[in-house]
């Protein structure tokens, strides 16, 4: 076969949770009521940052984005999902496979980057809380937040040309709900180790520059809550952080086991389910973690009920 990009295939047909027809109607309903609330969650929280003036903090000007790219990011693959639902043939053109692998990639690497800038603003808070004004200002956290959009929509171009260019000319069903690297690397008439290598290397050292840096910024955060001599003291600083140490261990979990493992035939049921519990349920959850648990977004939700 020669080499360049032979692909034959136009479309690409998505296998999507299950081919059982009963259950499809149910799973539609579930998965449009999830979306309906992560939506109404999310831009409820940007809606709240943006009007209140007493939460234009960096603290809260990095939940308002992580609540946007949690919109985008589910909005890249449910709606999808939920059309197959309805379809008895789940099909997705070739370009807008390598669309939505690439907007899916963009948004999650974004999340990876924008949760270490907030445990880093959380370290800030807590380890240097006299100095915290000047060392995490309102034009720094900006900065951080512009970085993380432009660094996330940057890296993910690599994977999805790289992959693109390879040949496909069938099969083409794809046994997930989403266009995804590890079933796209499987329909490739040629399976090159190299590629494979390279792309599990780029994702290794994407998630391990995140999550090392999250976990230096959460080790220090616990050794200076734990010198903190008040009980009281110690749950007050505990508390800022927590729910976005839940977070960080539910997504990047999820993404460790999902894109750093070796190469292979997987169980794609699990697979699936995993896909499913990072793209559908933690959008959702992510804003119920953190106003449940935030003070100040409570008292600001108050206000606004009261005007």
């Amino acid at each position: 076969m020669q080499k360049g990009n032979q692909t034959k295939v136009k479309e690409f047909i998505l296998h999507g949770l299950t081919i059982n027809m009963g259950s499809q109607a149910a799973l539609f309903a579930l998965f449009l009521v999830i979306y309906t609330l992560t939506l109404v969650g999310n831009v409820s929280i940007i809606m709240l940052v943006w009007s209140n003036a007493s939460l234009h903090k960096p603290m809260y000007i990095f939940l308002g984005n992580l609540s946007f790219v949690e919109i985008w990011y589910t909005t890249s693959t449910v709606p999808k999902m939920l059309t197959g639902f309805l379809s008895e043939i789940n099909a997705i053109s070739f370009n807008g496979c390598f669309l939505q692998f690439y907007f899916f990639f963009s948004f999650g690497t974004t999340e990876c980057f924008l949760l270490t800038v907030m445990g880093y603003d959380r370290y800030l808070a807590i380890c240097h809380p006299l100095r915290y004004n000047i060392l995490m200002s309102n034009n720094k956290c900006w900065f951080f937040v512009a970085s993380c959009w432009i660094v996330g929509f940057l890296f993910s171009l690599f994977p999805v040309i790289l992959i693109s260019k390879l040949p496909f000319c069938g099969p083409n069903d794809i046994n997930h709900f989403l266009c995804d690297p590890g079933p796209l690397l499987e329909l490739s008439c040629v399976r090159y180790y190299s590629t494979e290598v390279i792309l599990a290397v780029y994702f290794a050292t994407m998630v391990f520059i995140t999550f090392s840096f999250t976990f230096i910024s959460y080790n220090f955060i616990i050794q200076t809550i734990f010198r903190i001599q008040s009980s009281s003291g110690r749950r007050k600083a505990f508390s800022t952080c927590a729910s976005h140490l839940v977070v960080v261990s539910i997504f990047f979990g999820c993404v460790m086991y999902m894109y750093i493992r070796p190469s292979g035939n997987h169980p794609f049921p699990l697979d699936k389910v995993i896909a499913v519990f990072y793209t559908v349920v933690t959008p959702l959850l992510n804003p119920v973690i953190y106003t449940l648990r935030n003070k100040e977004v409570l008292e600001a939700v108050r206000k606004m009920m009261h005007l």
